[in-house]
C-alpha cells in the first residue's frame, strides 16, 4: 500500500529561520562592542561570525515560497530545527576563538546556553576573553524566553495562525493564554517584562561589589534561570550575603509564570496569590529550605547567621527553578539533601516561566488525578473533575499531563542507559540525562569533566537538553511516522 506524506512547506520554514539568523546576528553585536571596549582580540572572530550568519540569513530569506501559510507541522519543525540550526551559528565565536577543541564541544556549550541548562566542558571560565563570557549569558538570555518569541514581537506579519502555532511550540506550560488579542502584542509584553526585570537585576548587582560587566553577565543568566557565570566560583567569589539575596529573589521571579507577572504588574495581585501553581511554588522551594537547614544543622554546617537563613534558601531556589548553581560544600549536607536536589530538578519551576523541569503545574495535576482515582476505586460511581485554580481540567488535558511525565522520565531513563553503554558510570548517566531533559545544568554527582566524556554522549546530552527545554513533544513527534503522513 502506498503512503501519502504530508506537505511541509519547507521553503518558508527556511525564509523564517534566515529571519531568526538575521536577529541571532543583530545580538552578536553585543561581544562585538564588549570586544572593542576590552581589546581582548576577539573582534575579527565575531566579525566573521556575524558575516557568517548574515550571509547565510540573507540566502533563507531571498527564498520565495509559493504559500506563508504554515500549518502544525511546520510550526513543530522550525522551532525544532531553529534551536539545532542557531546553535550551530551561534557556536561560531567559540570554534573561531579556539576556546573549544572541536564542534562538538563547541555545540554542546552552545546548545547548553541557548536551553538555559548551564553544563559546560571548560573545566574553567576564567581565561575567557570578555566579549565570549557576555556570550555565553547573552546566549542563555535568549533561551529563557526563546528567540522565537523575540521574532513573534519584532516580526508583525508572523501574526497569524502560523505564528500562533509557533508560540504554542516554544512557550513551556499546559496551555498557552494569551495575554493581549494578537500573539505579535503578547510577545512584546512578555519581552518587555524580561527585558525590564534584567535591567533591574543588573542595576541592583552593579551597585553590590560587581563591576558593570560582571553585572550585566550575571542579570543575563539570572532571570534566564541559566547559571552561567564569569568566574569558576560564581557568586562565591565576592562572598556578599548582598549578592546572594539579590539573585535569589530574581531566580524566582524567573521560575514565576510570566503571564502571572503581567496580571501582577497591572495591579491584580489577587490572582497571583490565588493561582494554584504560584503557592505551591512558594510551598516547594520554603519545604526545601527547612530540608536543607536541618540537613546544615544536623552536620554542624551553621556558623553564622547568613548559613541559617540565606544560604539553605539559595539553594533551594537554585535548584527548583533550574538554575542549577550548587554551594562549594553541597555534598557535606547528606543523603537527604541529595534526594531533595533530585526531585527538584525533576519538578521545576511554574509553567510559562524560563524555568526548566516537568513544570510544578503537572505535578500538582498529577497528584490531583491519582487522589480521585484513589477516591473512584473506593467509589465507582462518583465523578471528581481534576481541577487546577479552580477550573475542571477535561480529560483531556489531564491525559496529557500523565502522558507528558511518563515520556519525561522515560527520557531520563533511554538517556541514562545509552549514556552508561558508552562507558560512563551508571550513577552518572542517569544524574546527567536527569539534568539535561530538566535543564538543571547541575554536575554534582561526579567529578567527572564533561571535557572528558565522549564526543558521542555529548551530543546525545545536546538532544536531550533540547528535548527538555521544548518539553518533548516538538522533538519526540518528528521520530513518530504520524507526523510525517499525509
Amino acid at each position: 500500500m502506498k503512503k501519502h506524506y504530508a506537505y511541509i512547506n519547507f521553503r518558508m520554514l527556511l525564509r523564517v529561520i534566515g529571519w531568526l539568523l538575521m536577529v541571532l546576528a543583530g545580538f552578536m553585536s553585543f561581544p562585538l562592542v564588549t570586544s572593542l571596549i576590552y581589546d581582548d582580540s576577539q573582534t575579527l572572530p565575531i566579525l566573521i561570525s556575524m558575516g557568517i550568519t548574515v550571509v547565510a540569513s540573507f540566502g533563507m530569506m531571498s527564498i520565495r515560497p509559493n504559500s506563508r501559510d504554515m500549518g502544525k507541522r511546520e510550526a513543530i519543525l522550525l522551532t525544532a530545527f531553529t534551536w539545532v540550526i542557531l546553535s550551530l551559528f551561534g557556536m561560531l565565536p567559540f570554534v573561531l576563538y579556539g576556546s573549544h577543541p572541536n564542534v562538538t564541544n563547541a555545540f554542546f556549550e552552545t546548545m547548553s546556553g541557548f536551553t538555559t541548562t548551564g553544563l559546560s566542558v571548560l573545566d574553567t571560565v576564567n581565561f575567557l576573553p570578555h566579549s565570549l563570557l557576555l556570550w555565553r549569558c547573552l546566549l542563555q538570555w535568549i533561551g529563557g524566553l526563546g528567540i522565537i518569541l523575540f521574532t513573534l514581537a519584532v516580526i508583525p506579519m508572523l501574526n497569524n495562525k502560523g505564528g500562533m502555532l509557533m508560540f504554542n511550540e516554544e512557550v513551556t506550560g499546559i496551555t498557552h493564554d494569551k495575554i493581549r488579542p494578537r500573539v505579535s502584542n503578547t510577545a512584546k509584553s512578555l519581552w518587555m517584562i524580561y527585558i525590564s526585570l534584567t535591567v533591574v537585576c543588573i542595576l541592583l548587582l552593579w551597585a553590590s561589589k560587581m563591576n558593570l560587566f560582571e553585572a550585566i553577565c550575571h542579570g543575563l543568566s539570572t532571570v534566564s534561570t541559566g547559571g552561567f557565570s564569569t568566574t569558576d566560583m560564581h557568586v562565591h567569589e565576592w562572598n556578599s550575603p548582598y549578592i546572594i539575596i539579590i539573585l535569589t529573589v530574581f531566580m524566582f521571579i524567573g521560575g514565576v509564570n510570566f503571564n502571572l507577572i503581567y496580571i501582577g504588574i497591572n495591579g491584580n495581585f489577587r490572582k497571583l496569590f490565588t493561582n494554584d501553581s504560584f503557592k505551591w511554588f512558594c510551598f516547594v522551594i520554603l519545604l526545601g529550605y527547612l530540608v536543607f537547614l536541618i540537613s546544615m544543622w544536623s552536620r554542624d554546617l551553621i556558623h553564622s547567621w547568613q548559613d541559617a537563613l540565606l544560604t539553605p534558601m539559595f539553594q533551594s531556589v537554585a535548584i527548583l527553578t533550574s538554575t542549577g548553581l550548587i554551594v562549594p560544600d553541597f555534598k557535606l549536607w547528606g543523603p537527604v539533601a541529595y534526594l531533595v536536589l533530585i526531585i527538584f530538578m525533576a519538578v521545576g519551576g511554574c509553567a510559562g516561566s524560563t524555568s526548566g523541569g516537568a513544570k510544578i503545574d503537572r505535578f500538582i495535576i498529577l497528584h490531583r488525578f491519582l487522589k480521585n482515582e484513589m477516591y473512584c476505586t473506593m467509589y465507582p460511581s462518583a465523578v471528581k473533575a481534576v481541577k487546577l485554580n479552580g477550573k475542571g481540567m477535561s480529560n483531556d488535558m489531564t491525559m496529557k499531563v500523565v502522558a507528558f511525565i511518563s515520556f519525561y522520565f522515560l527520557v531520563v531513563l533511554g538517556g541514562g542507559l545509552v549514556l552508561s553503554i558508552m562507558g560512563i558510570s551508571t550513577a552518572d548517566s542517569f544524574f546527567y540525562a536527569l539534568s539535561a531533559v530538566s535543564n538543571s545544568g547541575i554536575g554534582v554527582e561526579s567529578e567527572l569533566s564533561f571535557a572528558l566524556i565522549p564526543d558521542a554522549a555529548k551530543w546525545i546530552l545536546s538532544f536531550i537538553m533540547l528535548t527538555g527545554r521544548l518539553e518533548l513533544y516538538t522533538v519526540l513527534l518528528l521520530f513518530s511516522k504520524a507526523f510525517w503522513q499525509k
